[in-house]
């Protein structure tokens, strides 16, 4: 019996020593295929590689939108879904199978995706490589401009502009005769955005920016060399391109835009909203339960407004917040500024007042440098505060830009406070920077972006804001509900904009009804979801979840819960489907 006994211990310690060496082949398989994708995916998309700090393929410009081009895209992810399905989940260790559910889930979204004809209309004015090319030419982007070799491969990816443009061009006119076309009140707002690029003296063009700052290192000969090619770039194809743009729109395109706000107003634009409600909340929530949530939360924050208005000394009901949000909007205490350099000032003050607390709320702390500037004047009169990502190595930093058009225009009580902590610290710079550096896991995760986590995250570092020792003065915090409502309000709009026919008028109506905001800010955000249909509800969506989380856990583990251990385990493996985050930090939270 012993014999026996002993047997079938051996027999079972051979199989599970099995079992292991074949788990571990299969994560080093996983990992190889994982960084064959990455390193093919820059290889198609080198715009991505620049942004993420590889320099490799800085000289080269792809017309990505093509029949012929997403075709080959289309080759290229059924081709990973393929291999992927290969591999058995089972056998992967934890983190291999998280980035397992990710890619298969990146896979079939992509190729869903190409099923669309969104590429009838390559750009908008809210994003498209008219924009980007300013940004990566001023030299003052993630474009790098210290070597001859860098100053070169500009010439080179810059001259394919021209071709971009024409293919654009040809491609809008074929969603002309496809009814697939652009509303006319952003068309409207792409004129002057190509207008503004079309100068006479090239030494006043944004792209003129690296050659006003050509390295004193450089030798005479490549000195002369660079500006006369740049010269012949500027005044040869990008000006002339931008010219050409510029005049479609205002000339050919515009007449034949259409006069509706929703992405229904287009073929197929039911089924596609459906399609990036899955792809930008990444959760199979109907429009109709987005919908609903929206009017919930419009009316649960409206309640707090009310108190918090009535803590001011403005004394009134909901009927009287309309008149408290034309007071924030238009009383001059609320306007200090007189400079664009006073506003950046202000930001700065925040990050100095948060930092003794970050400290007890989070473990990790990125490396990547980070600063805050005014975003360009080109872009500034349609762009939102944002973020860019520094590079992983450190060598580029994370910025927040602010668009600041009249600083003496520029109101404290827009959530100043609330803004910095979203797009700055601790929302989009931690989050972004820690994945970036965070070399355990495969490249494809490392860069990744689900807009339901990292704008989620986000948004819910706003509600930080207390625990950080903001939101003291009542305005401030008056701000910060007021940038939450404005993501209720996004629930609402941007599906009825996309589902229930809301006119674009309706939409901007219903925002300004509803938070202290500007009407040629609300132009602004409800022109950006009309370009950009379904984005905007992932703010909301992944806030909920992450607050949904936190509650859960506190309630589980009671005085043992670590806000600061539950923060740095939501962060550490990078941008994640909201499935995804929850079943590891359900793993996280097992007794």
């Amino acid at each position: 019996m012993k014999k026996i006994f002993s047997f079938l211990i051996l027999a079972i310690a051979i199989i599970s020593c099995n079992n292991k060496s074949q788990s571990v082949e299969a994560n080093k398989d996983l990992a190889t295929l994982l960084d064959q994708y990455y390193e093919e995916r820059l290889q198609l998309f080198p715009l991505e590689a620049t942004s993420n700090g590889d320099n490799r393929f800085n000289d080269r410009l792809y017309i990505d939108f093509t029949n012929s081009y997403r075709e080959k895209l289309k080759t290229f992810y059924s081709n990973y879904e393929n291999q992927i399905s290969k591999f058995e989940r089972a056998a992967l260790n934890e983190n291999d199978q998280i980035s397992y559910d990710v890619f298969k889930r990146e896979m079939q979204m992509s190729i869903k995706g190409l099923s669309f004809k969104d590429n009838l209309a390559p750009l908008n004015q809210f994003w498209g490589l008219h924009l980007t090319l300013g940004q990566l030419g001023s030299g003052e982007g993630n474009q790098p401009f210290k070597t001859v070799e860098d100053y070169d491969n500009w010439v080179r990816r810059a001259t394919v502009f021209s071709e971009w443009t024409d293919s654009a061009i040809a491609y809008f006119k074929k969603g002309i005769n496809e009814n697939y076309v652009l509303p006319k009140s952003l068309v409207v707002k792409i004129i002057p955005q190509c207008k503004s690029l079309v100068v006479d003296d090239i030494t006043t063009s944004l792209f003129w920016g690296p050659i006003k700052k050509l390295p004193a290192t450089f030798n005479d000969a490549d000195k002369k060399r660079i500006t006369e090619e740049y010269t012949n770039l500027l005044k040869e194809q990008i000006i002339p391109s931008y010219k050409k743009l510029g005049d479609f729109f205002e000339k050919e395109y515009l007449v034949n835009a259409r006069t509706t706000s929703g992405i229904n107003g287009n073929p197929t634009g039911d089924e596609y909203y459906k399609y990036l409600i899955q792809y930008w909340t990444t959760t199979n929530k109907t429009p109709e339960e987005i919908y609903t949530t929206g009017l919930a939360e419009v009316k649960r924050i409206r309640e707090e407004m009310v108190r918090v208005m009535n803590e001011t000394g403005f004394y009134g009901n909901e009927s009287s917040l309309k008149a408290f949000f034309e007071f924030m909007k238009t009383d001059k205490q609320f306007m200090p500024f007189k400079t664009a350099e006073d506003v950046l000032n202000a930001y700065r003050s925040v990050q100095k007042n948060i930092d003794p607390n970050l400290k007890k709320m989070f473990g990790m702390v990125p490396k990547t440098p980070f600063e805050i500037r005014q975003t360009e004047a080109f872009r500034a009169a349609s762009a939102s505060a944002e973020y860019n990502q520094g590079s992983a190595d450190g060598s580029r930093p994370g910025i927040f830009y602010v668009p600041i058009i009249d600083a003496t225009k520029y109101n404290t009580t827009s959530g100043l406070e609330s803004l910095f902590l979203h797009e700055a610290i601790p929302g989009h710079h931690y989050q972004i920077s820690l994945q970036q550096e965070n070399e355990s896991l495969p490249k494809f995760r490392r860069f990744s972006w689900y807009g339901a986590y990292g704008e989620g995250w986000a948004l819910y570092c706003e509600s930080l804001g207390k625990e950080l020792g903001l939101y003291t003065d009542p305005y401030q915090y008056m701000g910060a509900l007021g940038d939450e409502i404005h993501r209720a309000i996004r629930l609402v709009v941007d599906v009825a904009i996309h589902t229930k026919n809301m006119s674009r008028e309706e939409a901007i109506k219903y925002m300004m009804d509803n938070e202290a905001i500007s009407e040629e800010g609300a132009t602004a955000e409800i022109e950006r979801y009309m370009a950009i249909p379904a984005q905007a509800l992932s703010y909301k969506t992944g806030a909920l979840k992450i607050q949904e989380l936190r509650d859960k856990y506190k309630k589980q583990h009671g005085e043992k819960f670590s806000l600061k251990n539950f923060h740095d385990v939501i962060l550490k493996d990078g941008c994640l489907p909201l499935d995804v985050l929850e079943k590891k930090m359900d793993t996280w939270a097992k007794p």
